[in-house]
């Protein structure tokens, strides 16, 4: 794929992405959050699960 063609498929993406409608967008971002977190404790562990809570608790002070 040359830079050209992979330039075109990014701005196709980025369009289409822009033109849902804001609801649309947030439903898919939550899914994509808790299908994050599903998979990082799945394969790795609790580890990651512990480093994000202890993350939070150091940015919330």
């Amino acid at each position: 794929m040359s830079g050209n063609d992979y330039l075109k498929f990014m701005t196709e993406q980025v369009v289409s992405y822009l033109d849902l409608p804001s609801e649309e967008r947030k439903k898919r971002k939550e899914a994509h959050k808790q299908q994050d977190s599903f998979y990082a404790t799945r394969w790795l562990g609790m580890l990651p699960f512990t480093l994000k809570i202890m993350f939070q608790k150091e940015n919330s002070r």
